[in-house]
């Protein structure tokens, strides 16, 4: 999650952590950014956005989100 790679199988499930960490509590897209290696907060916002879209696009994808928030919920 914190390597600099940006291959897909590195890329999305930093992408889909990055969304959760946003949608699951109140740290700020800065404060997520750093966590994540010092990203950038436009990363993270770009991240939010490319889940929601695939999500929107891709129903086992969006199911499988759902899973991993739920379980974080819990």
């Amino acid at each position: 999650m914190l390597s600099s790679r940006r291959l897909q199988n590195i890329a999305r499930p930093r992408q889909v952590a990055m969304y959760l960490s946003k949608i699951l509590t109140t740290k700020s897209l800065p404060e997520i950014g750093r966590k994540f290696s010092g990203r950038d907060h436009t990363t993270v916002l770009h991240a939010v956005r490319k889940v929601q879209e695939t999500c929107a696009a891709d129903q086992e994808f969006a199911n499988d989100v759902d899973i991993l928030r739920r379980s974080l919920e819990n």
